[in-house]
């Protein structure tokens, strides 16, 4: 049963909605320790000042921002502390936005917004209305010390908030080394084969149907190896090399096609070697006796 990370209420003009904060994901991540290859113990992380190689307690660490080369301004927690933004319990809508102006790429985290006690009318009112308008709200709210710039949208009965990162947080695409060149353009039956493409794999997105295939193979892995099994890295598969990108959009379109007449379509073999995204894929194993051990990953 999920928590309330945090209450408030929503001010919309002169009206307060009271609701209560969750978070609306679960991370899921296989995380490991750092341990002594020697004799598998634990590694323990310590503060130690490279000037004099003596380890340096907690209180005595400061906090120093660099404004060149060895040279720092220290910050005091008390200063710090003085341009905390105001404390309060309101997410102050500021305006009422279109959701498709609004890039994707602002999206930080997202979270639920449940109505508080007795507040299930007012809750009601304003989510109906933004369902109406089909408006996005963007507001402001602190939340463990810092401002948040957020937007507010109703999502079936509930409604949602994300955080989002500000515009100057944003990197440009301007800024990167590698961009099309402008003489790169694409002949039009180019064009026309890889609109095909796209229309062949046009589908309702369904996300049950996406899964970390890499967290679940490292699971694998390591139940495996709990219980004695061998584990053989095969080498990593070569990519295919296509003649042409012509060929490339054939190929693709057709096997497309073959998968939508009900014919198998090609799959794509997963790599079982430790390639660029570190996995490993270990063969599971019927052993006789106890049953093994399960592997889980923390949240």
């Amino acid at each position: 049963m999920p928590r309330s990370i945090w209450s408030g209420a929503i001010s919309f003009g002169l009206v307060n909605v009271p609701v209560k904060l969750y978070s609306a994901v679960s991370r899921k991540t296989v995380r490991f320790h750092q341990l002594h290859d020697a004799d598998h113990v634990r590694i323990q992380q310590k503060r130690v000042c490279p000037a004099d190689g003596e380890e340096v307690a907690y209180d005595n660490i400061v906090k120093g921002y660099e404004i060149s080369p060895d040279q720092y301004v220290v910050i005091e927690p008390e200063e710090l502390e003085a341009l905390d933004p105001k404390k309060t319990r309101s997410i102050e809508i500021q305006e009422f936005v279109d959701l498709d102006e609004i890039d994707p790429i602002y999206f930080d985290h997202p979270y639920y917004l449940a109505p508080g006690t007795g507040a299930s009318k007012p809750y009601r009112l304003l989510l109906q209305a933004m369902q109406e308008t089909n408006k996005v709200a963007i507001a402001r709210v602190v939340i463990r010390q810092k401002e948040n710039l957020v937007a507010i949208r109703a999502t079936g009965n509930v409604m949602t908030m994300a955080t989002m990162v500000f515009h100057d947080e944003v990197i440009s695409p301007d800024t990167l080394d590698e961009l099309p060149d402008d003489d790169a353009d694409a002949s039009k039956r180019e064009v026309e084969m890889a609109e095909q493409l796209i229309a062949s794999l046009a589908a309702d997105f369904e996300p049950e149907k996406y899964h970390d295939e890499y967290r679940e193979r490292v699971l694998e892995l390591i139940e495996a190896k709990a219980q004695g099994e061998e584990i053989t890295i095969q080498a990593p598969e070569e990519p295919v090399q296509v003649p042409d990108l012509m060929a490339a959009l054939e190929q693709s379109l057709a096997a497309a096609k073959g998968s939508g007449d009900g014919k198998a379509a090609p799959k794509r073999k997963r790599s079982t070697a430790a390639g660029g995204n570190g996995s490993k894929t270990a063969p599971k194993k019927k052993t006789s006796g106890g049953s093994r051990s399960k592997a889980t990953s923390k949240k």
